[in-house]
């Protein structure tokens, strides 16, 4: 299984975070945890319509996330753009950003910072079903168009991968989930719905998780390989501004699809802690077609990948 997230540097502050996380900024302290409200522990449906209020701590996440936005937009931060002159990249760059983002974990199931080594590459074999999941409190306006962004964006994951990845209600196996503070049991039930023997660092993680957590996803490997994505899970908090959650779902279902790491090297790129972009970018796109060339198999390590690499890289940036 594997949890992945992002975790961001806010205008020259880091902020503390775990089980990679985007932060809030580290001058702006977090309110207690408001109580749990009593929900029922099964799966939330796409269609369940809202029925609770949120509370007043979801509502000053809410306050908190605007400013947060606003705030980053007024940097030049979270661009939209997908790069431009300013963000050239070379054949040379695509390769070694692939392999520290494909082949290198950010941070293990518990929350821990990974060891700096490389591992194996994942990916998805089969279909990638897709569908998304809302918890209680979530507006319905704010439903319909999560769920036209979730739409949007699986097609271009297809398009991007060649990989058969769509919108099914039948059997889903790749589950967006937007929840607000308040959801905490619906997001622990529907994670153990996905997978009965999830371990209890997890289900620790969802039922505390932190303002400074705004979005994560966790795959899982198949019953036959570790290495090949059967499963996932993204969690995004409801209570964020539009572009914000935008940006969470561009990033979670990518790297829910194998781009489990980070790279401060990495340009244009969401797949980099300093939030400059917002959204998937060209360079993005080539990484993710780069993992779904049919010549990069599951379980490969970086040193047999590296020569199929250098020729995928050089072929994808026009140089054979």
């Amino acid at each position: 299984m594997t949890i992945t997230g992002r975790r961001s540097v806010r205008t020259g502050l880091l902020a503390a975070c775990f089980a990679l996380a985007a932060c809030l900024p580290a001058t702006q302290a977090p309110p207690p945890p408001a109580p749990a409200q009593p929900t029922a522990l099964r799966p939330p449906s796409a269609a369940q319509p809202a029925t609770q209020q949120p509370s007043a701590y979801s509502q000053s996440l809410a306050q908190r996330y605007a400013r947060l936005e606003q705030h980053l937009q007024s940097q030049g931060l979270l661009r939209t753009d997908g790069g431009g002159p300013d963000t050239v990249f070379t054949d040379t760059d695509l390769l070694r950003n692939f392999e520290r983002i494909a082949f290198y974990d950010e941070h293990t199931v518990s929350g821990a910072r990974a060891a700096n080594r490389p591992g194996a590459l994942r990916k998805w074999t089969g279909p990638v079903r897709v569908s998304t999941s809302f918890g209680s409190t979530v507006p319905e306006a704010q439903r319909a168009s999560d769920r036209a962004l979730v739409a949007s964006f699986t097609q271009r994951l297809a398009r991007v991968t060649g990989h058969p990845v769509s919108m099914s209600a039948n059997a889903p196996n790749f589950h967006v989930f937007f929840m607000t503070a308040d959801d905490t049991r619906e997001a622990q039930a529907l994670l153990r719905s996905v997978s009965p023997n999830v371990n209890s660092a997890t289900l620790s993680l969802i039922a505390n998780l932190p303002p400074s957590i705004y979005c994560l996803v966790t795959a899982f490997g198949s019953n036959d390989s570790r290495y090949s994505y059967s499963r996932a899970v993204a969690f995004v908090r409801a209570e964020q501004p539009e572009l914000m959650r935008r940006s969470c779902v561009h990033e979670e279902m990518a790297q829910g699809m194998g781009l489990a790491n980070d790279s401060p090297r990495a340009r244009p790129s969401i797949f980099n802690d300093d939030d400059e972009f917002a959204l998937l970018t060209t360079h993005d796109e080539l990484l993710l077609g780069l993992l779904y060339d049919p010549a990069l198999r599951p379980g490969m390590g970086i040193d047999e990948a590296r020569p199929i690499l250098r020729r995928l890289t050089a072929r994808a940036m026009g140089n054979s």
